[in-house]
């Protein structure tokens, strides 16, 4: 039985999504979590619509068998190919990244121009311009691939020279947009977002894993499925891969150490 008490389900392709793990644990400390990060099968930004929406409708039937009260797709690629999918899937309330992070760029910019940054598969989607011109047909929204952000931020090479430069390469064609907001539409580029502050002076930047955190603890008050216990939250990792190479790179993801994760199999993977 689901109740205010059940577990929070996180996903994400890989390591990404702890970003907004991070995020939901500081503003709902008292929340059992579940995150599930499909090492074994990542990167999903490269992959055709039809393979992201197997290997999401997989990793959501893991976390449905494990309780949890509502589900959040801390994936940019997912939410953007096969969120609407999901949510038919299942009966407990499913969010993706994409809607908090448009609503925070609307709501940030003043000249009605945004960038946008994420993988080859989000940006293809148009998933991000789909959302904000739902909400505001009249703003212009330019997208940028940035594929390189993903290994700088899981190597640790978040700032620093090499850092700069492949910002400065990506980033200097919508310096010349002339946007007044950026949204980080991929999880791992949170990691970035100094050396992007930098090369973007003056820009808002939009962290669709601090936004996604605040959609999720409204719609758990609205439910109402806030926990009840009062006390600090139970944390559990599981991963479709190596556990050891998920703890070493998650918990510069996490900014603490990572103390414990278990990889696990998931049907297409037996």
């Amino acid at each position: 039985m689901i109740t205010g008490n059940s577990p929070i389900g996180i996903f994400d392709s890989g390591i990404g999504g702890l970003t907004v793990f991070r995020a939901v644990s500081r503003i709902l400390p008292g929340e059992d979590i579940i995150y599930l990060g499909d090492t074994a099968r990542v990167p999903y930004g490269t992959r055709s619509s039809e393979t992201i929406a197997r290997y999401s409708f997989e990793c959501t039937d893991f976390l449905i068998k494990k309780g949890v009260k509502i589900l959040v797709v801390a994936c940019n690629t997912v939410s953007a190919i096969s969120l609407a999918g999901i949510r038919e899937r299942v009966s407990v309330p499913v969010i993706g990244v994409i809607e908090p992070g448009a609503r925070a760029a609307l709501a940030a910019t003043k000249n009605g121009r945004i960038g946008v940054v994420g993988t080859e598969a989000t940006i293809r989607s148009s998933a991000y311009v789909k959302a904000i011109k739902a909400l505001d047909e009249g703003v212009d929204i330019f997208g940028l691939a940035c594929p390189l952000f993903v290994p700088l931020a899981e190597e640790g090479w978040t700032d620093g020279e090499v850092a700069r430069l492949v910002a400065e390469r990506y980033l200097s064609s919508l310096r010349e947009m002339e946007i007044d907001t950026i949204v980080l539409g991929c999880t791992h580029y949170p990691l970035l977002k100094k050396v992007i502050a930098e090369v973007m002076s003056g820009v808002v930047i939009i962290d669709s894993a601090v936004e996604t955190a605040k959609t999720l603890k409204i719609v758990l008050d609205e439910g109402p499925l806030l926990s009840t216990r009062g006390n600090a939250g139970m944390h559990k990792f599981f991963v479709t891969d190596s556990a050891e190479k998920f703890r070493a790179i998650g918990s510069r993801f996490l900014g603490e150490d990572m103390k414990d994760s278990e990889k696990v199999k998931i049907p297409a993977l037996l």
